[in-house]
């Protein structure tokens, strides 16, 4: 029985056999589609080459897509664990064709891998066409022999594909596979078509016409091909199986999983574990892309997956974070085909722990609240949707979140009114991504790509060149001729283009017959656009221009750049393997970095990483770039970012050496990335590198933030400005400011406390000792007292001195503080039994304007509005007395 891994092999070698460049998956994150929310086909990666906007070094291409469907209009996640075909994560067997071939060459090769190399047989297989697409039937007949009953003809655009409302679009033919009359169900297009006897196994689309706004249509120059076939659906029919889930990769992960929870992987459980074995694959791959859990676009739609995934282990029985104990099973399966999931390993693994420890500490609750909830409806009754919006609001379930575990009780969500309440947030979240493709305006970059070629770059060796102006570009359309605002595009340049969280460069472009300032540099299809402002003259196409970058400014932003990389050692190495760069900045004036990490670093931590980052800027080695594949980077421990896409040949830049080794990629070198941006010479000339701090980022991601160079120097200086400052101020040495500041902290307070005893004592009694005398209300003195120049917060102290002087009897002190009123009132020990403070208090703050009041029977505290009613707040507290 071939494997999944067998399976998906025999059918890239088939089509490499047959001409295909085999391509390696595209991220799920599109970088050239701004529509789609993750990636959810084998096409996607080459819809520009179906476009003819782009050309590529090969024709025919075949791949295995990693895909998601579980947001946007895509989103199978309702399903999942449910049906014996529906998954989040799925990968996708293609072969594609741009302009090379076509019907009478993709029909055959679908035959023949399917006959031969995976050898079904040809009596279990029948196909669909669309009804008006003789030719395809005719192939079909040619080639494998089908009777007419055996190629059903189909009306709807069920097969006809279309990109979007105009452009490239063409007819399709689908492949079934009949599991016989044993399994209820109807072939396609029949009323009973959506049984599960006749199961749909590839898909062949045929980009044959182009349509128009007018709905009319004409054959394309450029035909092309392009198929789908689900590995896991093909997997289950040749591993004999009824059910995706049964196949030998998933069933692997619903043991893992089974083992994980000491649970039955058959038993009651079963969905439980389908469902955590499914969101297992596409939480790890989307983090592996560089998605990250939060609360908008593509990190909530993870957030979601994950949390489905956790309650499910929660019923489970397990009560501690399961989802990080099976990455390792996933890996040891996928890791080969996606080595991404091994590069990201403990990345995927932190990412699920830390989010699961969050999750299980608000699911008991939340899931208490659900139940109470629906202890108050009526048997079956819909949950209200308010009740549905205060688990999102304040538990952070998504709505699928809780139709799922209403779903097992047999109840559902009122929609409408949860609708209602998260219009605002629904709206914001379909806002909040926009894709990660290029503009909309990148048709005419590949076109001059196409023309021209790619913008070749000299930055790496020089900051001045010389070129040729190949395009003026104003308000999206081509020019001859222009001044003002303008992009430029050049057969060569040394301006390095906005990447890799390194800034564009500015600088100047200047010609005979003008001078454009360069304010931004940024990159599209491979063209370098130079963003500019004409300064002084005009431009022209065609003309020659020397083009000069800032000096200055690329100078600090290299020294940026090469501090980010040895920070990025220094974090993992202090913090450990986990650290994965999220992000970064290396601008002129300061340089950032996101790195996946728990908790805010200690300043012990913090001194550490700036000491050991300024200890390879002093070995001032060389800063040495080579170019590599991206494999053999990576074999020598080249980091490298996730889900950062790659081109055949990397630039590898490593700097610095180990103690007690050589140098060079042999796995002694301190810091080795794989990296296109610009750097320094040598690490010294960096010059230095001082810490600001780290702080949060996101879920999981810290920013760190320094500076280096020139701002560095500026930095310490200005702090020991202000250090010479505060010397001066006190007229100590800097070396002894920190003893002189203690001893004057000290001495500041001892004065604050005999000044604090020195005003209590003159409240009390101008500091004789001897107070106001007290009253004798039957039988119990009681001493009562406006005070002046004290706060609320010493009356407690004045209390007890008060009690002390009386030895026995009850006290009430009445302090103006601020405005308003503080009283306090105390009873000695022998009387509380028959006499509380709290009555005392809560009697005259009564008076006062104020309510309340609280504390102990010997000791109690209160406010009131204001002290204009002193005299009647003692009366108060006076009559408490005389009626005991």
């Amino acid at each position: 029985m071939p494997s999944l891994n067998d399976i998906r092999t025999t059918f890239l070698d088939f089509f490499a056999r047959n001409g295909h460049q085999v391509v390696p998956s595209s991220p799920l994150v599109p970088r050239n589609d701004p529509t789609l929310m993750f990636t959810n086909s084998g096409m996607v990666q080459f819809k520009n080459c179906f476009t003819g906007v782009e050309r590529r070094d090969y024709v025919r291409a075949t791949s295995s897509q990693k895909c998601v469907r579980a947001g946007g209009k895509h989103n199978d996640l309702d399903n999942v664990g449910y049906t014996a075909r529906h998954h989040t994560f799925f990968e996708m067997l293609g072969n594609f064709s741009f302009g090379n071939y076509f019907k009478s060459e993709a029909i055959p090769f679908a035959w023949e891998l399917l006959t031969k190399d995976f050898g079904i047989p040809k009596d279990k297989l029948l196909v669909t066409v669309y009804h008006t697409d003789d030719e395809a039937a005719a192939i079909w007949k040619k080639v494998a022999g089908l009777s007419d009953d055996r190629i059903i003809r189909i009306p709807t655009n069920d097969n006809f594909w279309m990109m979007g409302p105009t452009g490239p679009c063409g007819p399709c033919t689908e492949i079934f596979y009949d599991h016989g009359p044993g399994i209820w169900g109807g072939p396609p297009g029949s009323p009973d078509e959506d049984g599960d006897r006749f199961i749909e196994i590839w898909n062949l689309v045929f980009m044959q016409y182009e349509q128009f706004e007018d709905g009319s249509k004409r054959e394309l120059d450029m035909q092309s091909i392009d198929t789908g076939m689900g590995l896991e659906r093909i997997g289950a029919l040749l591993q004999g199986k009824h059910d995706n889930y049964d196949t030998d990769l998933m069933r692997s992960l619903i043991e893992a999983s089974a083992h994980a929870t000491s649970s039955d992987p058959d038993g009651k459980g079963k969905i439980h574990h389908r469902v955590i074995a499914d969101h297992l694959r596409s939480t790890s791959f989307l983090i592996a892309d560089g998605v990250t859990p939060s609360n908008d676009g593509r990190g909530y739609v993870l957030r979601r997956i994950m949390r489905r995934a956790m309650r499910h282990a929660h019923m489970l029985g397990a009560q501690d974070p399961v989802m990080f104990r099976l990455v390792p099973a996933l890996v040891r399966q996928m890791g080969a085909a996606y080595p991404e999931l091994t590069r990201a390993q403990a990345l995927i693994e932190e990412t699920l722990k830390l989010e699961e420890t969050r999750f299980k500490q608000t699911l008991d609750r939340g899931l208490k609240l659900l139940d109470a909830e629906l202890d108050g409806l009526d048997e079956g009754a819909p949950l209200p949707g308010a009740a549905a919006f205060k688990l999102y609001d304040t538990y952070g379930f998504p709505l699928d979140l809780t139709q799922d575990a209403l779903r097992e009780k047999g109840r559902e969500v009122e929609t409408a009114g949860f609708d209602a309440a998260m219009a605002e947030q629904k709206a914001k979240a379909r806002a909040s991504w926009a894709g990660s493709g290029e503009a909309s305006d990148a048709a005419i970059w590949f076109e001059l790509a196409e023309k021209h070629g790619t913008t070749e770059f000299l930055g790496y060796e020089t900051e001045t060149a010389e070129g040729q102006i190949l395009a003026l570009v104003q308000d999206g359309a081509a020019s001859d001729k222009a001044s003002g605002t303008v992009q430029i595009v050049v057969n060569q340049t040394p301006f390095y283009a906005e990447s890799g969280g390194q800034v564009g460069d500015t600088g100047y472009i200047r010609s005979e017959t003008g001078t454009a300032v360069i304010k931004d540099t940024r990159k599209a299809a491979g063209v370098v656009i130079h963003v500019a402002e004409v300064s002084e003259g005009h431009l022209e196409r065609g003309q020659p221009v020397k083009l000069e970058v800032s000096h200055i400014r690329r100078s600090a932003i290299r020294a940026n750049h090469s501090a980010t990389h040895l920070l990025h050692e220094a974090l993992r190495r202090a913090l450990g393997d986990h650290v994965a760069q999220k992000g970064s900045l290396n601008a002129e004036d300061r340089l950032r970095f996101d790195f996946s990490h728990t908790k805010a670093l200690s300043g012990d931590e913090l001194l550490a990483v700036e000491a050991e980052v300024n200890a390879y800027i002093r070995q001032n080695t060389p800063v040495e770039t080579r170019i590599m594949t991206p494999d053999d980077a990576r074999a020598i421990g080249a980091q490298a970012l996730f889900g950062e896409k790659y081109g055949d040949e990397v630039r590898v830049v490593s700097m610095g050496s180990l103690p007690g080794s050589g140098k060079g990629a042999d796995g002694k070198t301190y810091s080795l990335e794989l990296c296109g941006g610009t750097h320094v010479a040598r690490t010294g000339d960096i010059g230095a590198f001082v810490a600001l701090g780290d702080s949060a980022s996101s879920a999981g991601v810290r920013r760190f933030e320094a500076l280096t160079g020139q701002a560095a120097l500026d930095h310490l200086r200005a702090q020991a400005a202000r250090l010479a400052e505060a010397a001066a101020v006190i007229k100590a040495a800097p070396a002894d400011l920190a003893e002189r500041l203690r001893a004057l902290v000290d001495e500041r307070k001892a004065l604050t406390n005999e000044v604090g005893q020195l005003r209590r004592e003159l409240a009390m009694g101008g500091g004789s000792g001897k107070g106001p005398d007290a009253q004798d209300i039957n039988g119990v003195k009681f001493l009562a007292q406006v005070l002046q120049g004290v706060s609320g917060k010493d009356l407690p102290g004045l209390i007890d001195e008060a009690k002390a002087r009386l030895g026995s009897g009850a006290v009430l002190l009445i302090a103006d503080a601020g405005g308003k009123a503080a009283v306090a009132a105390g009873v000695t020990a022998d009387l509380t039994s028959r006499l509380s403070a709290v009555d005392l208090v809560k009697a005259a703050a009564g008076a006062l304007g104020g309510k309340g009041g609280g504390g102990r029977p010997d000791m109690a505290q209160a406010g009131g509005a204001s002290v204009e009613n002193a005299e009647a707040a003692i009366s108060a507290a006076a009559a408490i007395i005389g009626g005991n």
